[in-house]
């Protein structure tokens, strides 16, 4: 056969082979063009390619809503293939999660743990003593405690009633049983006086004795005490009887029932105070003088014999449970009162509470008549 026929044939055959040897040289390219979903079928070219399936987050625009233009994935030199919307989207939300950088837990506040603090007082706060505890002026404290109660004596004192209940026509004496309230604040009225670490107070209360169950002389309030005072108080720091000294206090102080002729009674006073405190403990301590009046106007002259010329209360503070002892004792006349009293927890800012008085001066017109006294009520904080 001449040359140019097995020329001619050998371009023949290389024309009917190469589709074929071609196909046969890269098999998978032709498996990734016959896939449906273009999803899978892009996978499909990049594993071809050796490239990952996720474009880096630098390079991928963040996808922000569905009519975002698709993004293109380059696998190779000469082939470009257009990526969906979903594998864009989930592209830029796993680039968003892997730059959200993890906020630190936030780091609770220091407690203070001291004994006061845990028992929800302290003398520091009830006088505002130091800066963490100022709160300014014009502002309603608490000072006495404030109840109500019912009580119950054996041996009312009738004697100064008798002759207005004779001009009443009244046959029957004092109830047993009375209720008994007590209200009262303070208000600072200068902070810092004189560039001083001095505060002054001013404090008002009130106790009344209310004969809520004798019908007969329709129910009258039987006595009322008022008693405002001004203070001057300081803090102080050292050490007395192994409790530490908290404030001075110097007053003075007006105490009266309103009343007129034999029935008014009243007196006025300057005092210092001193204020202790230790581990759930508190003690303060008064000595007084009274203000004398002239004769005509002194309606309760013997009223130290009495009252003495000082008192003392003590308090513990445990789990809610407030325990104080007021102690009153003039050494001379060998009379005083003594008055116990126990407020526990019931419901927010509303305690239980039970008192047992003995002594003289439950209250100005008993001044000077002794009776033993017990109640049960409610007490109030703020």
């Amino acid at each position: 056969m001449p040359a140019t026929h097995y020329r001619l044939l050998s371009i023949a055959s290389l024309l009917v082979l190469n589709p074929v040897m071609a196909q046969q040289a890269d098999p998978g390219l032709a498996g990734c063009a016959h896939i449906a979903d273009a999803g899978q079928r892009l996978a499909c070219y990049d594993g071809l390619a050796g490239v990952a399936p996720a474009a880096s987050a630098a390079a991928m625009p963040a996808a922000s809503s569905v009519s975002a233009v698709p993004a293109v994935t380059r696998t190779s030199p000469d082939m470009a293939v257009v990526a969906s919307p979903d594998r864009t989207a989930s592209a830029a939300a796993s680039a968003k999660a892997a730059a959200t950088v993890t906020e630190p837990a936030p780091v609770p506040a220091a407690v203070d743990a001291s004994p006061e603090a845990t028992r929800g007082f302290s003398l520091a706060d009830h006088w505002e003593l130091d800066q963490e505890h100022k709160r300014g002026v014009f502002n309603f404290r608490p000072h006495q405690v404030n109840y109500l109660m019912l009580t119950r004596t054996a041996h009312p004192n009738n004697e100064p009633y008798r002759p207005f209940r004779r001009i009443a026509d009244l046959t029957s004496d004092l109830a047993h049983s009375e209720l008994v309230f007590q209200l009262g604040f303070k208000m600072k009225l200068v902070e810092s006086a004189f560039d001083k670490p001095v505060d002054l107070w001013f404090g008002y209360t009130q106790n009344s004795f209310w004969q809520a169950g004798n019908h007969e002389a329709s129910s009258p309030f039987r006595e009322t005490n008022y008693q405002p005072e001004l203070m001057a108080v300081t803090p102080l720091h050292f050490s007395v009887l192994g409790m530490n000294a908290r404030f001075l206090n110097l007053g003075l102080v007006h105490q009266s029932n309103g009343q007129t002729s034999t029935l008014s009674r009243s007196w006025n006073r300057v005092y210092a105070q001193v204020g202790l405190e230790r581990a759930g403990w508190t003690v303060t301590g008064r000595v007084w003088k009274r203000l004398n009046e002239s004769a005509a106007d002194d309606d309760n002259r013997d009223i130290i014999d009495y009252m003495g010329r000082g008192d003392v209360v003590v308090t513990y503070r445990n789990n809610g449970n407030d325990y104080s002892a007021l102690l009153r004792r003039n050494f001379s006349t060998d009379r005083g009162a003594v008055q116990l009293s126990w407020a526990f927890p019931l419901a927010g800012h509303v305690k239980g509470y039970a008192q047992v008085f003995s002594g003289y001066g439950q209250s100005l017109i008993d001044y000077n008549y002794y009776q033993n006294v017990v109640g049960v009520g409610l007490l109030g904080t703020f």
